[in-house]
């Protein structure tokens, strides 16, 4: 790998991370100051905040015609996100929750995974079936909101230390997500880029690339803040992370850049696919025990994601 792709990848990971960043504090204290409250604030727009980076790169992957590498990044995400970034947490610590606060996302997540499945198993997603998806995301955060709406007081309160800004000018708030959002492009742009270039640097598919250090790279913060959460002992906050980000990865990235630029399979391969449909059914078993889970499970979630990136690699 020359320094000139490395430099690309990492400016551009720096900037994708700071982007998204930006357009979330700015964009969170902006919808707080119109009327949100804060519960509402995190599930709607801190939660499109932390898929933008993984939608922009979709987007400009999928305007150069590497539709591959836009499906790669979302099926590879979703596996990173049950293996890599679940099991760090685990390892980190082991994880006690209320089941009950993550059942029913645990179902939408495993819903939306066997539709991705389907449309992709059966071909290539166009924008009807992007539509569809987009649809989904709607109506998903549309019942997340009424639901926030009847939380109690100290549900309500738990949010408002993660969302800052009413105590700031408007103008720094506009300023953070106009920089945001600038950072979020510029910083897509060079990933993409260097993405490419390394697939041609060491003879691997883009989509190789999408469903390996693209994906990687863009769950790098959700790695961050689930190991953050899973230390201090916020189980269901941790789960919560994974299963809310698949959940956006599919419905809001995929189907989002799929109705505007349709997309192709690429190397994406049937093996691929049934990996990204049982990683997500691993949690079924909290599901049906209820119990905690504990450190030699987290291992065995990051043995099978270091199993399946180096086969991917190197078959």
């Amino acid at each position: 790998m020359t320094l000139s792709i490395l430099g690309y990848l990492l400016a551009g990971l720096v900037l994708l991370v700071a982007g998204g960043e930006g357009v979330v504090r700015g964009a969170a204290a902006l919808g707080m100051r119109l009327g949100l409250s804060s519960l509402a604030t995190g599930l709607t727009i801190v939660a499109f905040g932390t898929s933008a980076p993984e939608l922009v790169v979709n987007i400009e992957a999928a305007t150069l015609g590497e539709g591959g590498l836009a499906v790669g990044n979302v099926v590879g995400s979703n596996i990173a996100n049950i293996g890599l970034v679940l099991g760090v947490a685990v390892l980190v610590r082991p994880m006690g929750l209320d089941v009950r606060a993550v059942r029913n996302d645990i179902y939408v997540m495993l819903g939306v995974s066997a539709l991705a499945w389907f449309f992709l198993v059966n071909g290539n997603i166009g924008q009807a079936e992007g539509g569809i998806l987009a649809l989904g995301i709607i109506i998903y955060v549309w019942v997340n909101v009424l639901a926030a709406r009847r939380e109690t007081e100290p549900a309500q309160a738990s949010f408002e230390g993660a969302i800052h800004g009413r105590d700031r000018p408007v103008w720094l708030d506009l300023l953070m997500l106009g920089i945001g959002l600038v950072a979020l492009l510029a910083g897509g742009r060079l990933f993409v880029h260097g993405a490419l270039d390394l697939s041609g640097n060491i003879g691997l598919s883009p989509t190789v690339i999408g469903l390996t250090v693209v994906a990687v790279g863009t769950c790098l913060p959700e790695l961050a803040t689930t190991a953050i959460a899973a230390w201090r002992g916020y189980g269901d906050m941790a789960i919560g992370n994974v299963v809310g980000s698949n959940i956006f990865n599919v419905l809001s990235v995929l189907g989002i850049t799929a109705l505007i630029h349709p997309l192709e399979r690429g190397d994406v391969n049937l093996v691929d696919l049934l990996v990204f449909l049982l990683s997500g059914a691993v949690l079924l078993r909290l599901i049906v025990t209820g119990s905690r889970l504990a450190r030699w499970e987290g291992a065995v979630l990051l043995a099978g994601f270091c199993i399946y990136t180096g086969w991917r690699v190197t078959a």
